[in-house]
């Protein structure tokens, strides 16, 4: 059954949790359904590993998870350790490949009250809920966009 993207009015497929045309969460109107947005990790190895989101909630980890860009849709970044930096530079804890981010785009932090994103002076910026940010604290479910990689993020 398609469905109606509450703001842009596309015709979004069937299952689909969120607008491909506008980013918008169609989640309420799939709230009786369960997900079904797989989510994985790539080992040091290259093999492509399951990852249990509800196993990363319990054991009080947070996450961000590849929404959409660059065909990683779905892969799973556990958040470990009290900074995750994220960019354009292959030595980055969550390497974006692409001309849209900068080699040092953006860090996510632990503090004292909760996880937080800060944007490190990137040429496109980093938004939260699609606001641009200089820095924001983050809550479960907020989209996090970097360059044209989108991602979610879940806490515990």
């Amino acid at each position: 059954m398609a469905v109606h993207c509450p703001e842009c009015g596309f015709v979004a497929g069937e299952g689909a949790n969120f607008c491909p045309k506008c980013g918008a969460y169609l989640g309420d109107i799939h709230a009786h359904e369960e997900p079904t947005t797989a989510t994985y990790r790539v080992g040091d190895t290259g093999e492509v590993a399951a990852v249990d989101l509800a196993q990363v909630r319990e054991s009080g980890g947070a996450a961000l998870v590849v929404r959409a860009g660059g065909g990683r849709e779905g892969e799973s970044f556990p958040l470990a350790g009290e900074r995750v930096t994220i960019g354009r530079r292959p030595e980055s804890d969550l390497f974006l490949d692409d001309v849209t981010v900068s080699r040092d785009h953006a860090i996510v932090v632990s503090r004292h009250d909760g996880w937080h994103i800060d944007d490190l002076g990137s040429l496109n910026g980093t938004y939260v809920n699609r606001r641009r940010i200089d820095s924001s604290l983050l809550s479960d479910g907020d989209e996090v966009q970097v360059g044209k990689y989108k991602l979610t993020f879940l806490a515990r």
